[in-house]
């Protein structure tokens, strides 16, 4: 396995090392209770898997298919929910910033700003999110080709913040398909920072319902374990409790009730990477 940085997250865990991280919560954060019941349950499931976890959630969507779909709870109220998880569970949070602006304001919450794949290579945006001094975690594009991230490193460190995770989450293959390149994840490791797998957002179908973008939630986990097995740092995985009735990402998000015997296997592999060192 290849050695990268430890990413240390506040004063909750290091990412990395071989030890099996989750960022995992709703698409949007669509109200408190919602939220707090996303974050207590999984919390639960990764402390009984021994899991590090940090919540996620979107006060925003700004990158809705559609003019007319809901943009979740915005950023006042979002940061109001995202600091009382925090606060009430002692786990780490997440969310994604679209806007420069935003991520001064972001930084006093959150423990990990999120750069969007659409957005992976606004380099205002990533020197203002590594500014902050949080941790920053990038999803590749799905334009993007592996070795190209080195880029998109450069840019974060050259605030002086090396706390820099990457995220898989699919590569475009024609239109309304995504497809993960597996030989990727090692590729990208190899610069040397951690490595997660959305496992969630690589099943969409991007636009595959004309306004909406469709999703294959049963695949989720297949490429979950596939990514594990090659070996990389975590997961990104986003969980509902009624992914049927969500405000965003219907088709992709795990249903909260099933993931208990998901991440129970996911560690499975996960083990098998690091103990036989693949």
């Amino acid at each position: 396995m290849i050695e990268t940085k430890r990413v240390k997250i506040a004063d909750y865990f290091e990412i990395g090392g071989g030890a099996f991280t989750l960022i995992g919560g709703p698409c949007s954060i669509e109200n408190e209770d919602m939220a707090l019941e996303v974050a207590e349950t999984t919390k639960a499931v990764c402390v009984k898997q021994d899991i590090n976890y940090v919540f996620k959630g979107s006060f925003d969507k700004a990158n809705r298919s559609n003019l007319n779909a809901g943009r979740a709870v915005g950023m006042e109220k979002g940061l109001a929910i995202l600091e009382k998880v925090r606060n009430m569970l002692n786990i780490p949070v997440t969310t994604d910033v679209h806007e420069s602006y935003q991520c001064a304001e972001v930084g006093t919450v959150v423990d990990i700003l999120q750069i969007p794949a659409y957005l992976c290579r606004q380099t205002d945006l990533l020197r203002a999110a590594a500014r902050t001094g949080k941790a920053v975690s990038v999803k590749k594009g799905q334009f993007m080709a592996p070795q190209n991230m080195d880029n998109v490193i450069e840019k974060i460190v050259s605030t002086g913040n090396d706390k820099c995770i990457l995220m898989e989450r699919g590569s475009s293959f024609g239109y309304n398909k995504l497809v993960v390149d597996m030989t990727g994840l090692p590729i990208m490791r190899g610069f040397g920072y951690p490595v997660f797998i959305d496992a969630t957002h690589s099943v969409q179908e991007p636009g595959g319902k004309g306004v909406f973008t469709k999703g294959d939630r049963s695949a989720a986990a297949l490429v979950m374990y596939a990514a594990l097995a090659v070996g990389v740092d975590g997961v990104f995985a986003e969980i509902h409790p009624d992914p049927d009735n969500a405000a965003s990402d219907v088709g992709s998000q795990l249903k909260l009730s099933e993931i208990e015997p998901i991440f129970k296997k996911a560690i499975q592999f996960n083990n098998i990477a690091w103990e036989s060192n693949v």
